[in-house]
């Protein structure tokens, strides 16, 4: 398997969260995030793969490089900065229902049964 085919599987869901998430998402914030973790990326890559903590199988990369990094390695960069914001925002939107779904009648503990929210309390 190729490190290509592996980022495959990352950056597909990464972009059917994007997709699902793409109204309520920040595109700039994305975009500018994206730059600035890219540029990490490839700054600590290089220096990761300079000092040998890291090594690709020549076979299974694609054979660009930035730097001496090879171009798959920033496919994870690409998948958290697209992934994690719009997992974020499609959670909170779930959590935003959850909150304004009127609650169920006696549901709370020590509650009185009712939602008119008089009485019935321990004195």
């Amino acid at each position: 398997m190729t490190y290509w085919a592996l980022n495959a599987v990352f950056l597909a869901v990464a972009a059917i969260l994007a997709v699902i998430a793409r109204r309520r998402m920040n595109w700039p914030a994305v975009a500018l995030t994206g730059l600035v973790v890219l540029v990490m990326t490839a700054a600590f890559d290089n220096v990761m793969i300079a000092v040998g903590l890291v090594a690709y199988n020549p076979d299974r990369i694609s054979g660009v490089f930035i730097g001496i990094a090879p171009l798959e390695d920033f496919a994870y960069s690409v998948a958290v900065v697209l992934g994690l914001p719009a997992l974020w925002s499609i959670l909170s939107r779930r959590d935003v229902r959850a909150a304004d779904a009127p609650a169920i009648s006696g549901s709370e503990p020590g509650g009185t049964g009712t939602t008119s929210g008089g009485g019935g309390g321990v004195s």
